[in-house]
């Protein structure tokens, strides 16, 4: 619970640098009847023109790199979305507008020029080393169409650019808990002890002709 509080706050004080960064908080409040039941929703506007690439940013106008993030933190379960823009501006200033919802879902914000585009994130927190197969309860046909993709945070490659040895699991070590660092073989020998998995289930919607299935792809890849 106190990682999830952490990490949110962290990356949006990383992302408030330069042009084309920065996090907007609209709201940030308890909620007791939504995804999960009772938990905290925030709803945010991230400026992400320093994130795309240039072969896509010079498709988009400049209202159009921004994207709105909301989300429902009720753990062991959060849902997020991302769509593009948001409820206070649109292509050439027309205003975006807020979707009308199926009963019992959540709201949803498009924008004239990117309104077939969304992204969204559920999340289950198990405790266990990610033995589940079908976590979401997802049909047959749902189940076709996913690609399964393990994290290991040992052994998984990263980024010179993003590596942190402060942040090194296997570097890292405990004084409260007396844990860590971890080693190659860190989940075989988890067996047993405090462990949780986070399950993510991914859904990227982009239906424009001609440029769906690279943007997806794209997205997928760098997700």
């Amino acid at each position: 619970r106190a990682h999830q509080r952490f990490s949110p706050q962290k990356k949006s004080r990383e992302e408030s640098s330069g042009e084309g960064s920065g996090v907007e908080i609209l709201a940030n409040r308890p909620y007791s009847d939504g995804p999960g039941g009772s938990g905290q929703y925030t709803h945010k506007i991230y400026h992400v023109g320093s994130h795309i690439p240039s072969w896509f940013r010079a498709l988009l106008p400049k209202a159009a790199l921004q994207v709105e993030e909301e989300s429902w933190n009720a753990y062991p379960y959060t849902r997020t979305r991302w769509d593009p823009a948001g409820p206070r501006g649109g292509l050439r200033g027309r205003p975006c507008r807020r979707a009308q919802p199926r009963p019992g879902a959540s709201p949803r914000y498009t924008c004239p020029f990117v309104e077939k585009f969304s992204i969204e994130i559920e999340t289950y927190y198990r405790p266990d080393a990610g033995q589940q197969t079908n976590v979401f309860n997802l049909s047959a046909a749902e189940k076709r169409q996913r690609i399964l993709d393990t994290i290991d945070i040992v052994r998984d490659p990263i980024s010179p650019g993003e590596y942190k040895p402060e942040e090194d699991p296997k570097l890292y070590h405990s004084s409260k808990t007396g844990r860590g660092p971890l080693g190659e073989d860190w989940l075989e020998g988890a067996a047993g002890g405090p462990l949780m998995c986070a399950y993510k289930l991914c859904k990227v919607e982009f239906r424009y002709w001609g440029m769906q299935s690279k943007i997806e792809q794209f997205i997928h890849d760098v997700g």
